[in-house]
């Protein structure tokens, strides 16, 4: 058994495929109906991320998240910010490696710095 896809429910469907899709480099698996997309690696063989639009409002802090791995963290964050992610308001512990931002509909992710690994 193996992890095909993690899916992402959302509101603003086309906000979050819009950011997911950039923030990701992924591009959809096939074509995206009005409410559903599978994400894919367009290199292979990372794990896919879908989007389900649903009725219903997010509530309270999600209890799954993405780390999202890079050597250059700085840049990244500044290029998600630029995507429309937020940063979540938090105080940092010493060494810490990570930095917590929020997708469009807040969900929660940290982007990992890997550049001493």
């Amino acid at each position: 058994m193996r992890i095909g896809s993690v899916v992402i429910d959302c509101n603003d469907f086309d906000r979050m495929f819009a950011f997911w899709g950039e923030a990701l480099g992924y591009v959809p698996r096939e074509p995206a109906e009005d409410d559903w997309v599978v994400l894919r690696d367009p290199d292979g063989p990372n794990v896919n991320v879908s989007l389900q639009q649903v009725p219903e409002e997010r509530s309270g802090k999600n209890r799954l998240h993405f780390d999202l791995y890079t050597d250059d963290q700085e840049g990244e964050v500044e290029r998600l910010l630029e995507l429309g992610a937020t940063r979540h308001p938090r105080s940092p512990e010493p060494d810490e490696d990570f930095i917590v931002l929020a997708d469009p509909e807040g969900n929660l992710f940290c982007v990992i710095d890997t550049s001493d690994t």
